[in-house]
């Protein structure tokens, strides 16, 4: 017999604890960061580990946690400089990227070579979208 969508719990899965997520993230985030720039097979790893993220946000096979009622003042804070990262990166890309005003994007490129530091860039789109999925 089912029981009723109000009077089950939420149970914590063992996978889904951060002693698990941590190093799978690491590990997929190491291996990601081993393909090339903009190459085939790195946009093709980044759709699918996307995707797999977007299909466990859309199903129901994760707890969620819940989400902040509402931001508070000091909120603005943070959004600002993100608003104003967009800004300039939208100008300097509708305007035309070149050598004396480059995107944010461009700038990146040569520190992005390097694959350590396109992994640690890699983890941190990885931890932020899970914890989108998350919520």
């Amino acid at each position: 017999m089912e029981q009723p969508q109000e009077l089950t719990a939420s149970v914590p899965r063992a996978w889904d604890r951060p002693l698990v997520t941590v190093p799978v993230l690491a590990l997929l985030s190491v291996i990601g960061g081993q393909f090339p720039s903009f190459s085939t097979q790195a946009n093709l790893y980044a759709i699918g580990t996307g995707g797999t993220l977007v299909w466990l946000g859309l199903s129901n096979r994760l707890p969620r946690r819940p989400a902040p009622r509402s931001f508070g003042r000091p909120a603005v804070w943070w959004v600002l400089p993100a608003v104003i990262f967009a800004v300039f990166e939208g100008a300097t890309f509708f305007l035309g990227s070149s050598e004396e005003f480059p995107t944010f994007s461009k700038l990146a490129d040569p520190l992005l070579e390097e694959p350590l530091i396109r992994s640690a860039a890699y983890f941190a789109w990885l931890a932020a979208f899970w914890g989108l999925v998350r919520r």
